[in-house]
Order: C-alpha cells, then sequence, then structure tokens
C-alpha cells in the first residue's frame, strides 16, 4: 500500500488525475481502518485465549449449526487447508468434533461440541459488546450508511471480476 497519494497522478491530465489521488486517498483510508479494526478485535479475541480464525469457526457454527469445511471456508475467507488446521486445533481443545455426512460421505460436516457451545455463550455477548462499543463514534445512521457503501464497493468489485 502506498504511504500517500501525493504524485501518484503525474503526467496523468488534471481531472483523471484528481479521480486517481482520490481513489488512492480512499483506499489508503480504507486499509488503515480495516487494520486498526482488525487489530483491536483480534485483541479482544485473544483474551478468550483464542485466534481470530479459532473465534470465526466457534462464532459460525455457534450461530449457523453444523457446516461443512467448504462452507466454513467461504463464510470465512479463507482456504481449506487454513480451515483444517483451526479445526485441527479446535478439536485438540475439545471445541468441536468432524464428522463424514450422513447424505455424502465425501463431505466433513463441523459441529460444536458442548463445551463449544458453553464457551461461546459466555464470550460471544462480550464480544458483540466490545463490537457495539467499538462503533459508538458512529451514530447508528453513519453506522448503516457505511455498511450499505462498503456493502455497494465490495458488489462493485466483485462485479470487476
Amino acid at each position: 500500500m502506498p504511504a500517500s497519494a501525493s504524485g501518484a497522478a503525474e503526467g496523468a491530465g488534471d481531472r483523471h488525475g484528481s479521480e486517481v489521488q482520490r481513489a488512492l486517498r480512499l483506499w489508503i483510508t480504507l486499509a488503515r481502518s480495516y487494520l486498526t479494526f482488525s487489530r483491536a478485535v483480534s485483541g479482544n479475541i485473544a483474551e478468550f485465549g483464542l485466534t481470530t480464525a479459532q473465534f470465526g469457526v466457534l462464532e459460525a457454527l455457534y450461530h449457523l449449526g453444523p457446516l461443512s469445511l467448504g462452507e466454513l471456508a467461504e463464510k470465512l475467507l479463507v482456504t481449506g487447508g487454513n480451515i483444517t488446521y483451526v479445526m485441527d486445533r479446535l478439536e485438540e481443545q475439545g471445541l468441536v468434533v468432524r464428522e463424514r455426512s450422513a447424505r455424502d460421505r465425501r463431505v466433513i460436516l463441523a459441529h460444536l461440541t458442548a463445551e463449544g457451545s458453553t464457551i461461546m455463550a459466555r464470550v460471544f455477548p462480550g464480544h458483540a459488546d466490545f463490537i457495539r462499543r467499538s462503533l459508538e463514534h458512529l451514530e447508528p445512521a453513519e453506522q448503516d450508511e457505511l455498511r450499505r457503501l462498503l456493502k455497494k464497493l465490495g458488489k462493485g468489485m466483485a462485479g470487476r471480476g
């Protein structure tokens, strides 16, 4: 990521150059904001003795029920190999189990154990409140608008590929 957008559009027309600079400034702001927010959330999750990826798996299973490893990878935007590694660690801790699907033996389903459910019931409310407090400097309407704009950006980017 560039440190600054200045000089990025040298040699380009004024209008095009200002559009490029605006886009670069937005990218830098978005990237820095994501990094700051991500670090804060990771620090909060670490207080529970979990990594962000582990928490993501537990949270998905807690709220959605059993999922295939492929579905987990898709929901958490990670590779199948990463899910396997995270599942190995969570299984060692007794928080999840894997079993073959009765409908399709090729599919491996992940389930929370009773201990995994108990931990999520204990830690999720505090985590959700941490997220709420992290965003309280934005008015509710601003939070809604930011979400709408980020969703629009994501869909637009996805549509380009």
